[in-house]
């Protein structure tokens, strides 16, 4: 997946709620998505909800839900905590990833709405969000997300194709991120490595590292340099630079470092991250881009730990790796030792002719 800075473009899913272009989206959807901004809005630029509210305050949001089609529209709605995936983005929509440790405080706890909503055809629905802050004071952000996906009755409703038995189903969903918080005060981000250890990506060997920001702020206009070394020496095995990258608040991500069809090898082997965050033209923090220009940062963190790989582990991982490529020498090997036996072979037996043909012609004469 490429890699894109979200902090000022900040939820990629959001850009289909821009009102100059609902009606156009309503066609491919099914129905479209408006939220209405309230005046307690921090920034009514944007067409997320970024509110601030006080402790133990509640408010109900509004958004207009769009049916311009013929036909009634069911659309499920869920709301989700921000996570961060191993790509370094930020997820506001459902996913598979586990909310993290230091999440105190989960927007799906605090912000209710219907699970299902019917849009009768050629209307306008408003749909109401009831939101709850925690009664304690806090700093920071409480980072999430509302979808709406539309339920479609059967397989032949759906955006399908199918060629030769292999159909493609495409579904389509609005993310509006919901971003709450009691005050705008700083807090300062924190970066902590947990685990590293020999895994798999799409049946491709990495070493993941797991990272985790345990602070309610974004780590924005991130940039990650992760090389390997073998323990105690300084040549680099793998390496891998990425920049552009965002972190959640109070999420953990497992950051792949490939081995690029190299075979892992039992060992104990050191993992160094340096990893750099929010852009600042006056940043202590400097790092050359993949532009070749130096960017200024705030925050860095250098990340270091040892891990062990298992030669049970790496002869596991090895045989799933597609990307290996396979050694027949052993093979080649076999082959020759066959060819060099059937030579051997073929002149005993000519020699063992030949002297017998030599000795049935001594008795003739």
């Amino acid at each position: 997946m490429k890699k894109k800075n979200i902090l000022l473009t900040l939820f990629l899913f959001v850009s289909v709620l821009m009102l100059n272009t609902v009606k156009s989206y309503a066609n491919e959807f099914g129905f479209a998505v408006e939220p209405q901004i309230p005046e307690n809005q921090i920034d009514k630029s944007k067409t997320y909800y970024d509110l601030q509210l006080d402790p133990g305050q509640t408010q109900q949001l509004s958004v207009h839900l769009v049916n311009d089609t013929d036909n009634p529209v069911k659309v499920e709605a869920t709301i989700k905590s921000a996570t961060t995936n191993s790509n370094v983005v930020v997820e506001y929509g459902p996913n598979k990833l586990k909310a993290d440790k230091s999440l105190k405080y989960n927007l799906a706890d605090y912000a209710k709405m219907p699970n299902t909503i019917d849009i009768p055809a050629k209307s306008t629905l408003d749909v109401p969000i009831d939101v709850t802050m925690p009664s304690e004071n806090f700093d920071g952000v409480m980072a999430g997300g509302i979808t709406f996906k539309e339920i479609k009755k059967d397989n032949k409703t759906a955006d399908s194709s199918n060629d030769k038995g292999l159909a493609i189903q495409n579904e389509y969903s609005y993310v509006v991120a919901l971003l709450l918080r009691e005050n705008t005060n700083e807090v300062a981000p924190n970066l902590k490595l947990h685990t590293v250890k020999a895994s798999q990506v799409n049946a491709r060997n990495v070493i993941l590292a797991n990272v985790q920001n345990d602070q309610a702020t974004y780590i924005n206009q991130v940039a990650i340099d992760a090389q390997i070394t073998e323990k105690g020496k300084s040549k680099v095995l793998y390496k891998k630079s990425a920049e552009n990258l965002q972190i959640a608040p109070n999420t953990n991500f497992d950051f792949p470092v490939p081995l690029n069809g190299k075979s892992l090898k039992a060992g104990t082997y050191h993992l160094k991250m340096i990893v750099n965050g929010n852009q600042l033209a006056e940043g202590q923090f400097v790092r050359t881009g993949e532009d070749k220009k130096e960017v200024h940062y705030s925050n860095q963190w250098i990340l270091e730990k040892d891990f062990t790989i298992k030669a049970e582990t790496a002869k596991k991982l090895n045989a799933k790796d597609v990307s290996i490529k396979k050694d027949y020498t052993w093979l080649y090997i076999l082959i020759g030792i066959l060819l060099l036996l059937l030579v051997i072979i073929l002149i005993w037996v000519i020699r063992r002719r030949k002297k017998k043909n030599d000795e049935e012609a001594e008795k003739v004469e």
